[in-house]
């Protein structure tokens, strides 16, 4: 598998027989749905082990050796008929792709919020280790209120993945700093919510906890963590897990609300995998950027593996990008827009796609009823670029939010890279 960028005058036809394989087979492997209209920087995955390339001027065996990643004696055999010192420009060579064959175990985790449809659980739930649907969010006194999520739960299942019972601080709809403060003050509504959760797990059989406390006031900090150790030892002795998810972090004493309680090393102590949420750098409210920045994501990854083992790490990835208005204004909000509507969109608008080396995104403008907009996403290419962060760092795998949208070049890109651990 390679991943081909399209150049102006491609289509499938040519691409299908340049790489030996069904037309048929691109369009299934990257869910075209304008499989004739293809737009320039578009990325594509191809399932062939072979590239066809036609030399370009000034072209070496050595530089295609270097682009391609393949060894020079490899593209030598390839090609035994072929003055490997004289290329000429329009010759035709053959470059073998090679294989992955030594794919790393990787956990992987998809949140997903009961609504999800079946058709986009059935995409995703064959590259799932565990489902975490969203959310029971908790009370003043340390009750926990469910999701209707007895469906999900039973799809999950019965494709081996394990459900997870996510728990959050969210009251009447938003993250509450308050209300987590009062049950973490109260001993007797912390062990309410400790109970609830046992009792929870067993009724609905799910394999362990996902512990999502956000926005925790810098006060609660220590008694928070006592909270951490406190369930996790609950859990452990009962045969369940305990994830935690927390903000990306480039230090350990970053300001902040959302960073400030979040301590990576107790968390690492007390969970079996912590969930770094490395995305929203673009967010709603942001000027238009990435969601996922590369460079940032690998910054915080340098902080995490010195606090938390790396085996016990799941990178987040986000399952979204975002549509700006332009020119940008402050305080003005961008839309959600999921991956494949974001290239269907380029495709529509005849939009080049272009990509942002830095951040290892990509993005393209479009007009619509005079107004002129700018999209980041990401795509097969960038998906890749950040999932091989999995492997340099030795992490335990990642997390998505959401996994309420099918994007399948996402789970091919999965496939390709890991063996994902089914319990």
């Amino acid at each position: 598998m390679f991943i081909y960028t399209v150049k102006a005058g491609d289509d499938l036809t040519m691409l299908s027989r340049r790489f030996g394989i069904p037309a048929s087979r691109i369009i299934a492997d990257n869910a075209l749905r304008y499989p004739n209209n293809l737009v320039v920087g578009q990325h594509l995955i191809i399932m062939s082990d072979t590239v066809r390339h036609v030399i370009e001027e000034g072209q070496t065996m050595y530089s295609l050796s270097q682009e391609f990643g393949v060894p020079l004696d490899e593209l030598l055999i390839a090609n035994p008929d072929v003055n490997p010192i004289a290329l000429q420009e329009g010759e035709i060579i053959n470059i073998p792709i090679a294989e992955d064959e030594n794919r790393r175990p990787a956990v992987i985790n998809g949140y997903a919020y009961p609504t999800i449809t079946d058709g986009a659980l059935e995409c995703s739930l064959p590259f799932l280790t565990f489902l975490s649907p969203f959310s029971y969010s908790v009370t003043p006194d340390g009750d926990i209120v469910p999701p209707n999520d007895d469906r999900i739960i039973e799809r999950a299942r019965a494709s081996s993945v394990m459900p997870l019972m996510v728990v959050t601080n969210i009251y009447e709809g938003s993250f509450s700093t308050e209300v987590l403060s009062q049950i973490l003050a109260n001993p007797d509504a912390r062990e309410r919510l400790i109970a609830s959760i046992l009792t929870e797990l067993e009724r609905k059989n799910y394999h362990g906890v996902n512990l999502d406390m956000e926005y925790i006031s810098p006060e609660d900090r220590e008694t928070y963590n006592a909270f951490l150790r406190d369930l996790s030892d609950r859990l452990h002795n009962s045969g369940y897990i305990l994830i935690t998810a927390v903000a990306p972090k480039y230090r350990a004493d970053q300001p902040g609300l959302l960073y400030e309680s979040h301590d990576y090393r107790a968390q690492g102590e007390a969970a079996d995998y912590v969930i770094i949420m490395t995305y929203e750098w673009g967010y709603t409210y942001s000027a238009p950027m990435s969601v996922q920045p590369i460079e940032e994501v690998r910054k915080v990854l340098q902080y995490a593996v010195t606090e938390i083992p790396s085996e016990k790490i799941l990178m987040g990835m986000p399952n979204y990008g975002y549509d700006w208005n332009l020119p940008y204004t402050r305080g003005t909000a961008a839309s959600s827009i999921g991956f494949m509507a974001a290239l269907d969109l380029a495709v529509r608008n005849n939009s080049e796609i272009f990509y942002d080396e830095k951040s290892q995104t990509p993005y393209f403008y479009y007009t619509e009823n005079g107004t002129r907009h700018v999209v980041w996403f990401d795509d097969a290419m960038s998906i890749d670029a950040k999932l091989r962060l999995v492997d340099e760092f030795d992490l335990a795998g990642a997390s998505y939010w959401t996994i309420n949208r099918c994007f399948i070049p996402n789970w091919e890109i999965v496939q390709n890279l890991f063996e994902v651990v089914k319990l």
